[in-house]
């Protein structure tokens, strides 16, 4: 309901003449920006710009992110709609803007390459529609165990998905502690693996840590932004007043606060867990710390078939092309995938079935001119274009389209 309000509101702010061309790829734009920050920090699910992930219209994202993906739907809409109504002026220059986007995304700096990692993605495998209060989680644990057997050595980074390791209480000295760092040191390789600790009866932490390949545990990166009623419960108190034994999650997950980046003996890799890799910020905040390449360890095992899964590959797909950086996505059940900096998926696994990705990825420095400004200048200017269309719609002096 709220989400639709947001897009009733850019409805609403569309003048009826002339303007309402300049206005509503703009308020498109910002309605999705809208909802990408509230409520609870952003659902950034099922938007304008995954939809472009394998379209041309998805290059111009290291210009301006998601945000200007999103405002050139709106434009590239306005192109045939005018078209279609043979209005040839206002199309023309409609399709002249985004392909001038197009060309201009093109030319512009992705970074620069500055070596190589070969990289493992494990997939243990299993099936769907699961969750952690009602798996057994050493059986998870112990099919991503057998599926690192088939990673080839030697190796550079190994990449296990979000949470398959759940310990109560932290994980160092815990009984998986030791095997883990006992397969580190097997594969002579880092592993970075998702665990979560339940640290109270009220809380739990969602984090990637690397064993090193002497089987010491390295850095640490906890999840910053939660799934809200999957990971935190908003309004906890009152909700669970309104509608006890309505299956909330017992204990919420404790917000992280470092940057999103990790030290590896391969290089530094920024990091994005599951949910985060939704927004272009997390991304962005592993860059800027230093992050050669990106991971996005995740845990779509309780959806089923395969929408949340699909979003998610064609969110990777453009964080890669806003960052300039290749991403590697580790999931237990799938999807997992390795998109390069140009945002293509190099392969990616089936629903289901316990397998290894392992590809060499470019390490890359640099940044792209979104990964540099982030969204703040497409939205400026999407708030000058409605002002704009305004401006054009009352000195036209019509409240009426012309026909």
């Amino acid at each position: 309901m709220l989400f639709s309000g947001y897009f009733a509101a850019a409805g609403a702010a569309v003048p009826p003449g002339p303007g309402r061309w300049l206005v509503l790829p703009a308020a498109l734009a910002l309605a999705e920006l809208a909802r990408w920050s509230f409520p609870f920090e952003g659902v950034p699910l099922a938007t304008l710009a995954m939809g472009q992930a394998n379209s041309p219209l998805a290059e111009p994202a290291r210009l301006g992110g998601a945000l200007l993906v999103s405002a050139l739907v709106g434009v590239a809409g306005v192109a045939l709609s005018t078209a279609s109504q043979r209005r040839w002026r206002p199309s023309a220059v409609a399709a002249a803007v985004v392909v001038v986007a197009i060309g201009v995304a093109a030319l512009a700096p992705t970074g620069e390459v500055v070596g190589t990692m070969d990289v493992a993605a494990v997939q243990g495998g299993g099936p769907q529609r699961t969750r952690a209060s009602t798996s057994d989680a050493r059986a998870v644990f112990d099919r991503h165990v057998a599926a690192t057997a088939m990673v080839t050595t030697p190796v550079d980074l190994v990449v296990w998905p979000e949470n398959v390791v759940s310990v109560e209480g932290v994980l160092a000295g815990s009984s998986v502690d030791d095997e883990i760092a006992e397969l580190a040191r097997g594969l002579d390789a880092p592993i970075v693996v998702g665990v979560t600790e339940g640290i109270s009866d009220t809380e739990f932490l969602n984090a990637s840590i690397v064993y090193l390949p002497d089987g010491a545990m390295g850095a640490r990166y906890d999840k910053v932004l939660r799934v809200p009623f999957g990971e935190w419960v908003p309004s906890r108190g009152l909700l669970e007043r309104l509608a006890p034994g309505a299956g909330l999650p017992r204990r919420d997950a404790r917000a992280g606060t470092s940057p999103a980046v990790l030290a590896t003996p391969a290089g530094p890799v920024g990091v994005a867990i599951s949910w985060e890799v939704f927004f272009t910020g997390r991304a962005r905040d592993g860059i800027t710390n230093g992050g050669q390449v990106l991971l996005n360890p995740t845990n779509g095992s309780s959806y089923w078939l395969t929408q949340v899964q699909s979003q998610q590959v064609a969110s990777s797909q453009l964080r890669a092309i806003e960052t300039g950086r290749w991403v590697v996505q580790a999931s237990p059940t799938g999807f997992s995938a390795i998109v390069d900096a140009d945002g293509r998926v190099i392969e990616r696994t089936d629903l289901g079935e316990q397998r290894v990705l392992q590809h060499t990825v470019e390490r890359r420095t640099g940044t792209t001119v979104a990964t540099w400004l982030g969204p703040l200048p497409v939205a400026v200017l999407a708030a000058a274009a409605i002002a704009g269309g305004w401006w054009i719609q009352r000195r036209k002096g019509s409240l009426t389209p012309r026909r």
